[in-house]
């Protein structure tokens, strides 16, 4: 079937990485552009397998280019609401070649191909032909397929303006929907090579985190391969609508993270947040000193307010594990209703890319959008706090509620007559103490001594020891 390639074409190869020192070139990724999309066509040329642009053998080792990956199918059966399954499957069949490394979906794709490959032979041509061959054989119903690789530029930049206004008319039709309409939802298990543990849970109001797939792409997914990765779930009882918990999608999910997780809760980034794979689109993550919420996208060039960039907050929430304070998600599900809504939603959004706030400015209400900074008004947690201040966001009165909410309670048979002093929250940040060591004062003896300590606290009570 593969003999025509010189590279071995087998799921044992699914999962391998390519480091920078093994690779030969890259294709796409953050540093270029690049897409991949699937159409159903008429009249499609069976096996025209084309790459328009420089082959491997015109490409210097150590560049980078950018990749489109064009994919036309025909047959009697096939319908336009499977395009969007068949493409997400490209991520997991490119792995299969030896030696050519896929990440991502969509607009997002990240490719390398090794020196190894390089060496053997290997040609962008072989991976079209790979391709059409898996394709095919994953989805009988492809009767003919056509692979165009793209690597020169202006057709790059042609190809992905195409491939997103398809992306856009698969989103627009999904947003008709919600939550409370359905009694099924899905779960894909399609990540799992590279996040063992991650179950992603996909409803109406909760597009795939990779963005890829919605909830319509699942249930024709799941109708024609009831087998695959992608299947049913059954939405039980309703534990908590805000948060999105419920009682069947627990059961499933723990039975398909083999019991790594047993909780999740699909609209808070809190408790049990959603599980992480590692091709979700953004990240959304707790700033504790501002009990606020800041997000940022796969795109994003910069380091976050906390310091670090996109690439390590994602190595912090990803492969499978549930992390509090940081859950992957796609760009998409910040257009929902239910948008973190256990959370606050765009209340408690202090900080976005500027790309992303631009992105979704419909979604966010008008009376919030200037009052959340972009990296260009703010770089630092303290850049966030002056600037929330001066717009007056909304995320200053949950402040002040949670300053107020501290008190100290002292017993009426206490010799403690008060604390000495208090305890203020300079700019009415959130409760938190991130002193080295903090010496709370006291009297007759009493002394607490909080060393490395980060607190959380909505009431503290300080009793004498009776002796």
């Amino acid at each position: 079937m593969f003999e025509d390639i010189p590279v071995d074409v087998s799921p044992m190869h699914e999962g391998e990485r390519i480091r920078a020192a093994n690779m030969f070139v890259e294709l796409a990724g953050p540093k270029s552009m690049g897409a991949e999309l699937i159409q159903v066509a008429d009249d499609v040329e069976d096996g025209d397998l084309q790459v328009v642009g420089p082959e491997l053998s015109d490409m210097t080792e150590g560049e980078i280019y950018p990749l489109g990956i064009s994919v036309k199918i025909q047959g009697e059966k096939l319908e336009k609401e499977l395009e969007g399954v068949i493409e997400r499957r490209i991520h997991e069949l490119s792995n299969y070649v030896k030696g050519f490394m896929h990440l991502n979906q969509r607009d997002q794709i990240w490719c390398r191909v090794s020196k190894e490959a390089k060496e053997a032979g290997f040609k962008l041509v072989d991976f079209a032909r790979a391709l059409s061959i898996l394709l095919k054989e994953d989805f009988p119903l492809i009767e003919k397929i056509s692979v165009t690789i793209f690597t020169d530029e202006s057709e790059v930049e042609s190809f992905l303006e195409t491939a997103r206004a398809a992306y856009d008319y698969r989103d627009s039709r999904a947003r008709e929907l919600s939550d409370e309409d359905v009694d099924v939802f899905y779960g894909c298990t399609m990540c799992q090579s590279f996040a063992p543990s991650h179950v992603c849970v996909v409803t109406p109001d909760r597009t795939a985190l990779c963005g890829a797939i919605n909830w319509f792409d699942c249930r024709a997914a799941a109708k024609m391969d009831p087998e695959g990765p992608i299947f049913e779930i059954e939405k039980g009882d309703v534990l908590d609508s805000t948060k999105g918990e419920y009682s069947n999608v627990n059961t499933i999910v723990a039975e398909k993270s083999q019991g790594e997780t047993d909780r999740v809760f699909l609209h808070s980034l809190f408790e049990y947040p959603h599980t992480s794979c590692g091709c979700f689109e953004a990240v959304a993550f707790y700033i504790p000193e501002l009990d606020g919420i800041g997000i940022v996208n796969r795109d994003f060039r910069g380091e976050t307010p906390l310091g670090i960039p996109f690439s390590t907050m994602a190595g912090q929430c990803s492969g499978g594990k549930q992390v509090e304070g940081f859950v992957g998600l796609s760009l998409e599900y910040m257009r929902s209703p239910k948008f973190l809504q256990a959370d606050g939603a765009y209340e408690r959004i202090i900080w976005l890319p500027k790309e992303i706030k631009e992105s979704v400015k419909e979604y966010i209400p008008g009376e919030l959008y200037d009052k959340i900074p972009t990296e260009e008004e703010a770089e630092s947690i303290k850049d966030i706090k002056k600037f929330l201040r001066v717009n007056e966001h909304p995320i200053r009165e949950r402040l002040k509620q949670s300053k107020e909410s501290i008190e100290t309670e002292v017993e009426p048979d206490s010799d403690i007559s008060q604390l000495e002093e208090d305890y203020e929250i300079e700019d009415n940040d959130a409760p938190v103490a991130y002193l080295p060591q903090m010496s709370v004062p006291g009297s007759d003896g009493v002394r607490i001594i909080l060393k490395n300590a980060k607190v959380y606290a909505e009431k503290v009570i300080i009793k004498k020891e009776q002796k």
